[in-house]
């Protein structure tokens, strides 16, 4: 075969295999995008884009506030936050320890059964330390109690930890261009 005919066909298959290869580049930190993170800080400023120079359009005042990583440069996260709102946050900023928070009202139960004895309950709105999922449980740390949680009362947990259908509610962003705010508890 000659070459005249050969660099056709090499750039053809260059051309179809550059999307596989793309999505398998490993991003900036290693860590796959989606994820799940915490907040590290108290205080900790989402901003309009990955630099310093962007204007802070979030302020978030609440350690261990769970966010999802949905994209990233080598310093810098774009989140979303348990309200849908997106942010760019320094990477100095989040922890890669899983929290979650309670949608509503939820009871922690002893074992992952309905009906089984309540260890605590949770008020909506409640941040707490995520140790595992298995069958639409998960276990659930806060406050020195520790129990389960039915998975639909959560926000913070993959799809594949809920153990059934995707919750699309919860995969859509809600966009503003709102000024900034405190997530300050009421």
């Amino acid at each position: 075969m000659g070459l005249n005919r050969l660099i056709p066909i090499l750039l053809a298959a260059l051309v179809l295999c550059a999307p596989v290869a793309a999505q398998d580049a490993p991003t900036p930190s290693g860590f796959p995008v989606p994820r799940f993170v915490s907040l590290k800080a108290g205080v900790a400023n989402g901003r309009a884009g990955p630099e310093q120079a962007h204007p802070i359009v979030w302020r978030y005042v609440r350690a261990g506030l769970p966010m999802e990583v949905i994209a990233e440069t080598a310093d810098w996260r774009r989140v979303r936050d348990p309200d849908g709102e997106v942010t760019w946050m320094h990477r100095s900023l989040l922890s890669a320890r899983r929290s979650v928070i309670a949608l509503n009202e939820t009871a922690l139960l002893v074992r992952p059964a309905d009906g089984a004895p309540v260890e605590a309950v949770a008020d909506a709105g409640a941040v707490m330390w995520l140790e595992r999922c298995r069958d639409g449980w998960c276990r659930i740390e806060a406050q020195g109690h520790r129990g389960w949680a039915d998975v639909s009362t959560l926000w913070g947990i993959y799809d594949s930890e809920r153990g059934g259908p995707a919750a699309a509610a919860q995969r859509n962003p809600a966009l503003s261009a709102s000024s900034p705010h405190d997530t300050a508890p009421g």
